[in-house]
């Protein structure tokens, strides 16, 4: 009889022991506390976070050719781990999963090799610089997403008085909702500065003219750079200007001044010109 119990209670005891190795491998396994996928990016099947952070933050990027960049902004750090017993996949097949996702975005890759990824894209105003780091032969891999605030031009009424009377026009980088006419809050400083140029010289007259990058139909682009326009010389005529001294005009995709093959191409042709009438 003491036999007999002494066996179960040695059972009891190992299965108390494996089940508590079993949750330990399983808690290590679940995603770090608070910690999830950035949205623009999905994670690679089999892994886990092992480890998060989100802040301020600076993040170096290698590029070829050309001495290492330092991009600042809201980084989002995430650390993947492959589960335990999961088939491991190759470096390359962990470049290529993220490097596919970039593309499917509108963005651009900047340097894939060896263990590294570097991209760059522009989503909802904002540019936005993804780097990949895989190690332990793609047991391991982290992601991190920089940030940068949308681009706000400091432009004064001067300034594009000169510009006008110099080459006759100006290129105005004016953040509207993405797809659609909407001026951003950030932008208004710049259709405030529209309106003291006018203000400060009667006799001016302006074509406001939008123009957009390729991305999209041609007749679209036209439609919604003409908006984009309409929507500029609006806001200029709120702040008490004369309608009667502007005109608006959407050249669509018609006049780049860059390649649209990168998206810093295509943010470039994203533009309104004032043109001196």
């Amino acid at each position: 009889m003491t036999n007999r119990r002494t066996k179960i209670m040695i059972l009891s005891v190992l299965s108390i022991a494996f089940l508590g190795l079993a949750g330990a491998a399983f808690a290590q396994e679940a995603d770090a506390e608070n910690c999830k996928d950035h949205p623009l990016f999905s994670r690679m099947k089999n892994f886990y976070i092992s480890d998060c952070k989100v802040s301020f933050d600076a993040v170096e990027f290698y590029l070829p050719d050309s001495p290492e960049k330092t991009v600042e902004g809201q980084v989002t750090r995430i650390d993947y781990s492959l589960k335990e017993g999961a088939q491991m996949p190759s470096v390359l097949q962990i470049r290529r999963n993220y490097g596919n996702a970039v593309k499917s975005i509108g963005g651009s890759i900047l340097n894939d090799d060896s263990n590294n990824l570097s991209a760059k894209l522009v989503k909802n105003g904002k540019e936005i610089w993804v780097k990949l780091d895989v190690y332990n032969d793609g047991r391991n891999f982290t992601l991190n997403v920089v940030e940068v605030e949308a681009m706000v031009q400091e432009v004064t009424a001067d300034a594009m008085y000169n510009a006008l009377a110099k080459d006759g026009f100006i290129a105005l980088y004016i953040n509207f909702d993405t797809g659609k006419a909407a001026i951003k809050p950030e932008s208004q400083p710049i259709v405030e500065q529209i309106a003291a140029l006018m203000k400060s010289h009667l006799d001016l007259k302006l074509s406001i003219e939008g123009h957009t990058d390729n991305v999209g139909t041609p007749a679209s682009n036209k439609t919604l750079s003409e908006q984009r326009a309409k929507a500029v010389l609006d806001a200029v005529v709120k702040l008490d200007v004369a309608a009667n001294r502007m005109t608006a005009l959407g050249w669509g995709q018609d006049k780049p001044i860059a390649d649209n093959r990168s998206e810093d191409g295509r943010a470039k042709n994203r533009r309104v010109e004032i043109v001196k009438k």
